[in-house]
C-alpha cells in the first residue's frame, strides 16, 4: 500500500456551477485547491484525476431514466424536467451539468477504487459529498450522489462492510436511502434537527428497513444552536462505539463545512477548530477500526465560501496526508492575494477560529437528562444501539 494519500482533483469540477446567485459557488473549490497549494500540501499527496463516471457506474445508484433526464437538461437547460428535481431553485439546470456532475462522481468512485485496491490508505475528494441526490431525482444542490456511488462501487468490488459517517449540517438522506435495506452498509449522520432544517429527515427513529437493514441507519438530530462542545460530545458518544462494533473494511466520511457558525444556511454554531477535531478523529478511527486504515474523505455543503470552506477542507487534506496544518498557522499571503483578486473579499488570516484545542465532556462521564444535547444523543442511542446489540 502506498504511504501517500491521494487528492482527487480536476480543475473542471469547478464547472459544477448553478449560477451567480446560487449559494453553492464553485469558487469554494478553486480557493480550497489554491490554499492546499499555498501550504505545499499538493507535494505531500498524489494529486490525481479520475475519469467521469460512466452510465454503468451511475446506474449503480441512479435510475436510467433519471440519468437520461440529466443528460437532456445538460444539453438544453430550458428542457429540464422538474419531475426529476431539475430546473428548480435548488437545482437549476445548466449547460454541461451532466458532465460536471459525472466528473465529481468519478473522483469519488476513483478514490474508493484506489483505497480498496491498496494504492493508498487515504483519499480525499473535497468536491464530492453531494449526499442529497436520490436514485431518481436531484435534491439539495446535488445532481449525482457521489458518496453513494463510491460505496456502491466498493460493494461491487467485494466489500462486505462499509461505514459512512456524515457530519454535514444537513441529514445525509440520499446515502441513507440508497442503502436503507443493505446490511453491508452502516450510515451514521450527525445533523441539525429536521424540525429546523432541510431536508426534514434524519430522526433518531430512522434506523433502516425492517429485517436485514434494521439498525443500518443511525441519526443524531442536534438542536439548533449546538456548538463545539456539544457537537464533539455527540460525535464521540455515538461514532466510535458503532465503528468498533461494525469493523468496516472501508470508512467513508462526509465533511460538509456548513456546521460553522458563519454559514448562512443553517443554525449550528460550530467552529473551524471543532471541524478540524472531527477530521482528526475520523482519521484516528480509520486507523483504529479499519484494516489498513482505509479512509475516503469527501467534502459536502459549506456556503461561507471564503472564510470557512477552504480552510476546513485544507485541514482535511493535511490530516489525510499526514501533514496536518497547525491551527495557529498564518495563512500564506499568496493565497490571501488570490482570494481578494477573485472575490474582492478579505481572506482570513489564520487557520483557526481561536478555539483550539476544543474542550468537550465525554459521554462516559455521565449525562444530564434535562440537557437538550444529551437528550438528542440518548434518543439516538436508545433507538439504534439495541438493534446492533449495543447498550443504549
Amino acid at each position: 500500500m502506498s504511504g501517500r494519500a491521494l487528492l482527487m482533483w480536476d480543475e473542471a469540477v469547478t464547472g459544477y456551477d448553478f449560477g451567480a446567485s446560487h449559494p453553492m459557488d464553485p469558487v469554494r473549490l478553486a480557493l480550497t485547491m489554491g490554499l492546499v497549494r499555498a501550504y505545499g500540501l499538493d507535494r505531500e499527496v498524489d494529486v490525481v484525476a479520475a475519469k467521469p463516471a460512466g452510465d454503468s457506474t451511475l446506474r449503480l445508484v441512479h435510475r436510467g431514466d433519471y440519468v437520461a433526464a440529466v443528460r437532456a437538461a445538460s444539453a438544453d437547460p430550458r428542457s429540464a424536467d422538474q419531475a426529476y428535481g431539475l430546473g428548480t431553485l435548488d437545482d437549476p439546470a445548466f449547460a454541461g451539468m451532466h458532465e460536471a456532475s459525472a466528473l465529481i462522481a468519478g473522483q469519488s468512485v476513483g478514490a474508493a477504487e484506489a483505497v480498496w485496491r491498496g494504492e493508498a490508505a487515504h483519499a480525499v475528494n473535497f468536491a464530492g459529498g453531494l449526499h442529497h441526490a436520490m436514485p431518481g431525482s436531484a435534491a439539495g444542490f446535488c445532481i449525482y450522489n457521489d458518496a453513494s456511488l463510491a460505496i456502491a462501487r466498493l460493494l461491487e468490488l467485494g466489500a462486505q462492510r462499509v461505514a459512512y459517517v456524515d457530519v454535514d449540517v444537513h441529514h445525509g438522506d440520499g446515502v441513507q436511502a440508497a442503502f436503507w435495506e443493505d446490511p453491508r452498509v452502516l450510515t451514521v449522520s450527525l445533523h441539525e434537527h429536521p424540525r429546523t432544517l432541510f431536508p426534514g429527515t434524519g430522526w433518531p427513529q430512522e434506523t433502516g428497513a425492517d429485517g436485514a437493514g434494521e439498525g443500518g441507519a443511525v441519526n443524531v438530530a442536534l438542536p439548533a444552536g449546538t456548538g463545539d462542545a456539544g457537537w464533539l460530545r455527540a460525535f464521540h458518544a455515538v461514532v466510535p462505539e458503532l465503528l468498533a462494533d461494525f469493523r468496516p473494511q472501508v470508512l467513508v466520511t462526509q465533511h460538509g463545512a456548513d456546521t460553522h457558525f458563519e454559514d448562512p444556511l443553517a443554525h449550528l454554531t460550530v467552529s473551524l477548530d471543532a471541524q478540524r477535531a472531527v477530521q482528526m478523529a475520523c482519521h484516528s478511527l480509520a486507523h483504529e477500526y479499519v484494516d489498513g486504515g482505509k479512509w475516503v474523505a469527501l467534502g459536502g455543503g459549506g456556503y461561507a465560501v471564503v472564510d470557512v470552506v477552504p480552510r476546513s477542507w485544507t485541514h482535511l487534506v493535511g490530516i489525510a496526508a499526514g501533514a496536518p496544518v497547525e491551527p495557529e498557522s498564518v495563512v500564506p499571503a499568496s493565497w490571501r492575494d488570490q482570494v481578494y483578486a477573485r472575490t474582492r473579499q478579505p481572506a482570513p488570516g489564520r487557520m483557526t477560529d481561536g478555539r483550539w484545542p476544543v474542550l468537550w465532556r465525554d459521554w462516559g462521564m455521565g449525562y444530564d437528562p434535562a440537557d437538550r444535547l444529551d437528550q438528542a444523543v440518548l434518543a439516538t442511542r436508545r433507538a439504534a444501539f439495541p438493534l446492533r446489540g449495543l447498550l443504549p
